[in-house]
Parts: structure tokens; C-alpha cells; sequence
């Protein structure tokens, strides 16, 4: 089992109530095993780490059983690279999974037996009608189901043609295995569900061995009763699929306690898709660079972006576990990301747009070069035991463009012509002059400095109405920062026309290739996040060295938002 880490939820958890009056009326033997079962045909994401969360943290509330199956049922779109994903993600989530990791494909042969069982009681035959005319004869909600010809097949020729399908004898898709329950249910599920296909596709642990592969409904409840699973968590759209789950547990020789289905509230988050389909076509079209995108919702996505682990759980652990589906604000997460940051990262100063100034009276040594201090600056006043570092200061300094301005506009208290600031934890300076190119843009801004305010405080007292950061030029590291807007500018991608990439900002990152950063920026460790003073918290990136991610910004929008609603 896993460390214990989960914090005790401070909104409500159906779940974990429904499981603790199970424990309290002995159902189960007082035993608690859950299960997380993805399909391994993609990268996990933000929904996902929802799900991890309830299906191992309702385990460990517990002292429970939490087992990672890989829902490998589909021979055609799972691949290998995708289970040691989902393995490696939700370990950096904070959860380790038994082992050996369980996989749906280790149930095959318990499958077809069981399968064989149905046909031989009576309630599975083999349909040899086309997917279309199946899909037809289903009816529809207030429409009435049409049963197959084959239907009433005898047993022993469904058994028949079903063994020789394992064997190989027909094309893909000539037959299929169906259960026999209802055609004129009402809930479509029941209406003669197809358990098995010919689909001959290499498989990535059992290669060739099949060509016939049992759907998600047959696969699914069968392998949580292999395992001795309690309690089948899964979120809402599954709602309908739990009498079929029942129907088979209740009709197979099941050799323990049938397991409960409980289906809760999927993660939805404003400005986000979490579809396989439409991630997969933003790779396809090159509008994100791939999984690990930093504007994606995959677990690797977020991770590259600096988002910690700690802080997803938290924010996971807040909104609680519901029965209806809602939509939260992404504001809501990242107010948890930067929480945590804001305790946990380290402080830096880089400047993104840089601009050169010149201190005209800095002093010279004997040699006539600029004199170099340094400064003592806290490494986060948040965090007196992260100590503190040396940044070197100097008659050459980086400053952002936007910190000054020719002629300053109302309320503008940055840097201008006469105007005094503070350079953080430096000097007080006031700028005097500037230097333009052929085109009239500013390209250098002349200062002076009062020796008198070294640390950035004026002995008589004086106040000024800026603090801005800087680095100093001639030890300045260069680095690349990449600054990101919403991949999608609605709350609520493709609500009113449908398609949700109809509100894609195909600009939503910014890429600036000149910015200028402080030597101890440099040593920096691939996947750490600092925050850059005044500018945000920014990711290094874990295989470009001096690739900055903007993870969050410094502002809270989520307590904005609140502010906003209260009125």
C-alpha cells in the first residue's frame, strides 16, 4: 500500500460513506479493494488524476487494496509506451501500485470460460448479422428492439461456432458473441450486449495468441470479481452499464463476493478538453508539440509546466466527490499550484523583454572596470530555512522594457525620465537620459544612482513608489521562457457550436528567445520551479537546459473571482 498522504477530504465524499457503512454492516468481510483501470491507449490526464485519487485514497481510508489494471481489451490502439506512462504517472502522482501491475489480457482464457458458461446455460449465442444491422436492431430510447434471427441458435451450435471463432475460421467482424437478456428493455445496455469480436490485431503482451476480444462491459466487472475487487468505482457515464455489470456477475460461477459498482462525478475544468480524441487531433494538427505539451491537461503536460503533485491531490481532495457532474474553475486549481509554490520555490530575477541601463556615476576600480557588489537576497522570505545567495550587481544592468516608459502614462510609477525607484534590494536610481536606434525606440536608459541607499532603503527616509527587479548585464545567463494563454479562450470549449476546437487560441503560447536571468538560474535542476520576482512561477524544463515554462502567474484569479461573486 501506499504512504499515507491523502488529506481528509473537506467537501464531501458519498464514496467513502457508502464504503464505511459497508464496513460497519460486515459486507465484505469488513475487506476494502479497489481498482484503477485505464485503458492503455494514451496519457493519462487531469480527469484521470481524479479518478486515481478516489479509487487508491477510498483504499488507503481503509487500509485497503488498491490494484493498477491496464484495461487492455483493444489490440489496435494500445501500445507498451503507454502502460509505462501510466505506471510512471501515477507514481509522480504519489501513489505506488501493487505488484505485479494487473492487466485485463491476464483474464483471456477465464473470460472464454465464462463465456462458454453463458452460451452453455442459455444466455450468451453467437450472432452472425453485420455490425450496422446489430446497431439497428437495438431500437432506441421509446423504440422497440428487434431480436436477431440467431437469437434462439441452439446452444451447442453457438458453442460451436464460438470455439471455432477462437480458432480462426472467419474473417474479422463475420460474427460476434452476444449476451441474451432483453431486446425491449429499457435501458439500452440490456438489449443484447456483444461481448466478443473478431478483431485479429497483434496484441502488445499476448501477440497473435487471439483474434477474438471480449468489449470493455464483458471484460470489466468479470476481471474485478478475478480480483477479489469490493467496491468498482468509475464516474458517471457508466451509470447505465450497471445492471449489465450485475446481469453477468449474477449469471457466472463467480468464486467470491460479487463486486459493488458506485459510479461518482468526473473532473470537468473550465477552458479544458480532457477527450482522448480531441487531445490526439491537437497532436495530429501540430497545435500542441505532443502529450507533454505544457498547455495539454496530461499528467505529463501539467508536470513539465511545474504544476506538484502535492498540490493537484489537494485540490482534488477540496472539491470532494460528488454524484453530479460539475464544471470547476481552473482558477480554483491553480490558486492550489501557487499556494504551494509560493512555500516551496525558490526566488530568482530574470528579465523576459530586457533593456539595457547604464548607472553614469557607478564607480571604477584602479583598473578603470566597473566596480562589482553583491547583495545578500533571501532565496524565499516564505522559507528562512532555504537561506539566502549572492547576486552580483553592477554599472550594467537588464531591466523589462514595460518598467519604463519616455513618457509615462497616468499612475505610472515605474521608471521614467526624473522619476526615482527602488532596484530591489539594491540602490535607489533616477533616470536621466536615453539612447534611441534609427527607428526612435528606446534602446538604453541612463540612470543615476544614490550611493546612500545601498540595500534599497534611504537613510532621510524617503519613499518611492516603485520596486523593480533587474540583473546585472555582464553576469546575466541567457535563457528562453515560454509564456502560455488558455489553449481554449471559452469556460466551456465548443458549447455553442459543439466542437470544442472552435475555441482554440492557436496563439496561446509565446516563446521569447532573448531573456536575461541571474547566474543562479543556471544551476537550476531539470523539472524544478522558481518563482521569478514579480513575473510568476516558471518550470525549468526537464531536457532543455535554460527553457523556462510559465506555470502560474503570481496574481490569484480564483480569490478575484470570489471577491467578484460575494458582491
Amino acid at each position: 500500500m501506499v504512504e499515507s498522504h491523502v488529506p481528509t477530504p473537506t467537501a464531501g465524499d458519498f464514496v467513502r460513506d457508502l464504503v464505511q457503512r459497508d464496513q460497519e454492516q460486515g459486507t465484505f468481510g469488513e475487506r476494502v479493494q479497489t481498482r484503477f483501470p485505464p485503458e492503455p491507449n494514451g496519457y493519462l490526464h487531469i480527469g484521470h488524476a481524479k479518478a486515481i485519487t478516489v479509487d487508491f485514497g477510498t483504499a488507503e481510508a481503509f487500509d485497503g487494496l488498491c490494484n493498477l489494471r491496464l484495461d487492455d481489451t483493444n489490440p489496435d490502439t494500445e501500445e507498451a509506451e503507454f502502460v509505462d506512462s501510466i505506471l510512471e504517472d501515477i507514481e509522480w502522482l504519489g501513489f505506488t501500485p501493487p505488484r505485479p501491475v494487473r492487466h485485463a489480457s491476464d483474464y483471456f482464457e477465464q473470460l472464454y470460460a465464462w463465456a462458454e458458461h453463458l452460451i452453455t446455460e442459455g444466455f450468451a449465442y453467437v450472432d452472425e448479422q453485420d455490425a450496422e444491422t446489430i446497431s439497428a436492431q437495438r431500437g432506441g430510447y421509446g423504440k422497440p428492439g428487434v431480436e436477431s434471427p440467431y437469437r434462439d441458435r441452439p446452444v451447442k451450435e453457438s458453442l460451436d461456432v464460438f470455439r471455432r471463432m477462437r480458432a480462426g475460421e472467419f474473417p474479422d467482424g463475420a460474427k460476434v458473441l452476444r449476451a441474451k437478456i432483453d431486446m425491449q428493455h429499457e435501458n439500452m445496455q440490456l438489449r443484447d450486449p456483444v461481448m466478443y469480436r473478431i478483431r485479429r490485431g497483434h496484441h502488445y503482451r499476448t501477440g497473435d495468441a487471439w483474434c477474438i476480444y471480449p468489449t470493455y462491459d464483458w471484460a470489466h466487472g468479470q476481471s474485478d470479481a478475478i480480483e477479489g475487487v469490493t467496491h468498482s468505482l468509475c464516474t458517471l457515464e457508466f451509470q447505465s452499464n450497471r445492471p449489465l455489470y450485475d446481469w453477468y456477475l449474477e449469471h457466472l460461477p463467480l468464486p467470491g463476493d460479487q463486486p459493488r459498482q458506485i459510479e461518482f462525478a468526473r473532473l470537468e475544468l473550465t477552458h479544458t478538453i480532457t477527450s482522448k480524441r480531441k487531445l490526439k487531433q491537437l497532436i495530429a494538427e501540430g497545435v500542441v508539440d505532443g502529450w507533454d505539451d505544457p498547455r495539454m491537461p496530461t499528467l505529463r503536460g501539467l508536470r513539465r509546466r511545474g504544476y506538484p503533485a502535492k498540490a493537484i491531490r489537494e485540490f482534488l481532495t477540496s472539491i470532494g466527490v460528488a454524484k453530479t457532474n460539475s464544471r470547476h474553475s481552473i482558477e480554483l486549481l491553480e490558486s492550489f499550484i501557487r499556494r504551494d509554490l509560493n512555500l516551496t520555490a525558490q526566488r530568482r530575477m530574470a528579465v523576459l523583454r530586457p533593456l539595457k541601463v547604464v548607472i553614469t556615476n557607478w564607480p571604477t576600480d584602479e583598473t578603470g572596470q566597473p566596480v562589482v557588489e553583491h547583495f545578500e537576497v533571501a532565496n524565499n522570505p516564505e522559507n528562512a530555512d532555504d537561506g539566502t545567495r549572492q547576486v552580483a550587481f553592477s554599472g550594467e544592468l537588464w531591466i523589462e522594457q514595460e518598467d519604463f516608459a519616455e513618457v509615462p502614462p497616468p499612475k505610472y510609477f515605474r521608471l521614467s525620465p526624473g522619476r526615482e525607484v527602488r532596484l530591489r534590494g539594491a540602490y535607489f536610481v533616477t533616470a536621466t537620459d536615453v539612447v534611441k536606434d534609427a527607428d526612435g525606440t528606446v534602446t538604453e536608459v541612463h540612470v543615476t544612482y544614490d550611493p546612500e541607499t545601498k540595500g534599497g532603503t534611504a537613510p532621510d527616509g524617503r519613499k518611492v513608489k516603485s520596486t523593480m527587479h533587474w540583473v546585472s548585464a555582464p553576469h546575466a545567463e541567457d535563457a528562453t521562457v515560454a509564456l502560455y494563454e488558455r489553449l481554449f479562450t471559452a469556460e466551456n470549449p465548443g458549447e455553442a457550436t459543439g466542437d470544442p476546437l472552435d475555441d482554440l487560441d492557436r496563439n496561446s503560447r509565446e516563446v521569447l528567445t532573448g531573456a536575461k536571468v541571474e547566474r543562479a538560474l543556471a544551476d537550476t535542476a531539470p523539472g524544478e520551479v522558481v518563482q521569478f520576482e514579480r513575473l510568476g512561477y516558471f518550470a525549468h524544463d526537464p531536457r532543455e537546459p535554460m527553457l523556462f515554462h510559465r506555470t502560474v502567474g503570481l496574481r490569484d484569479e480564483w480569490a478575484a473571482i470570489q471577491k467578484r461573486t460575494a458582491r
